[in-house]
């Protein structure tokens, strides 16, 4: 991997190359709220937030996606994808794409997902971490992959990763931008990482985690905070790598119609429901329990499904805590 110097005085002209690749997508705050939003000027870019309340994933997979439309009684496509850049992607974020390409890359492909993946520069950027995030437990406090420039904050500037072919070629185009990285450099680096990594306040321990599931599926502690649950789904729309949905077809008027594939929950009472009228999750204890061992039961050819984010903390109106519930889990096996 190639690490190369961005100094602060030219950020603005780097972040300005950037819009020859596509429209630029960045976190913004409005009111208390980060989300990905597109712009023009590094101004309005909020580059020390802490999360976002929906996770880049809305770009590849839509919360409402119309992939076909009827024109004239035939079913077209609708693949028409403009190309972007996202930038300041946290580490966390990528490793939730990464996840979610081992569904929708696996062949057969999703060939929405894939397109929009293609035509996507993907820019991370360092971050500190806050009361929600435990990302550091599961090893998605730091990408090696998955991104074609990675920003690390310095005392003057930014430590560059490069990560893939496409991220070479940016480098390259503006390599006036650029700078060699210096001892000095590495070293503010190796302090900022250091720095982070005594930051976190939460902590989920793997080990065990697995088996601990396997001998708690009766455990009270579920049937305590099921109690507590709104089932309002929140949780899975915030998720960087809940990938449910329903496909349904909606007439537009009396000679156009589209298909529409959207976001849905496992919280949700008919998520379960299928023909005969049978629920294979009839109960909010079902939902509830099986969202934990859907984040949080290793598998052994994918890892976990949870990057430790904290969005289904932070965003929870009822305050239930992901870390929490499965540490009371634990306990309840003494």
């Amino acid at each position: 991997m190639r690490y190369i110097k961005l100094p602060s005085e030219n950020f603005e002209r780097f972040f300005k190359s950037l819009e020859a690749w596509g429209s630029v997508y960045a976190p913004v705050k409005r009111g208390g709220i980060y989300s990905f939003q597109k712009v023009h000027d590094p101004a309005e870019i909020a580059l020390d937030y802490n999360r976002t309340m929906l996770p880049p994933k809305k770009f590849f997979f839509r919360p409402r996606d119309t992939v076909l439309r009827m024109k004239n009684g035939r079913w077209e496509e609708n693949l028409e994808v403009e190309p972007m850049v996202l930038f300041g992607l946290h580490s966390c974020d990528i490793h939730g794409l990464k996840i979610l390409d081992k569904v929708y890359l696996d062949e057969p492909a999703d060939p929405y997902y894939r397109t929009r993946r293609e035509k996507t520069v993907i820019v991370g950027i360092s971050c500190m971490p806050d009361e929600y995030c435990f990302c550091k437990s599961l090893g998605t406090h730091f990408a090696m992959d998955g991104f074609d420039l990675f920003l690390h904050e310095l005392p003057d500037g930014w430590l560059v990763r490069i990560g893939s072919v496409r991220g070479h070629e940016i480098a390259w185009e503006n390599g006036e931008l650029f700078e060699e990285v210096t001892d000095e450099d590495l070293a503010n680096f190796k302090e900022f990482e250091e720095k982070r990594a005594k930051a976190f306040q939460k902590e989920l321990p793997q080990e065990g985690l697995a088996d601990m599931l396997d001998l708690a599926y009766n455990s009270p502690v579920w049937k305590k905070y099921a109690e507590i649950c709104l089932a309002c789904g929140n949780c899975n729309m915030v998720c960087p790598t809940c990938r449910c949905y329903e496909v349904c077809d909606r007439w537009v008027d009396a000679y156009s119609a589209v298909r529409e594939r959207r976001y849905d929950s496992c919280f949700m009472e008919n998520h379960g429901l299928v023909a005969g009228n049978y629920n294979f999750r009839p109960t909010r204890l079902d939902r509830f329990r099986h969202r934990y061992y859907c984040k949080s039961y290793f598998d052994p050819s994918s890892g976990y499904n949870c990057v430790g984010c904290g969005r289904c903390d932070e965003f929870c109106p009822a305050k239930i805590e992901h870390v929490k519930v499965l540490e009371e889990v634990r306990g309840s096996l003494r």
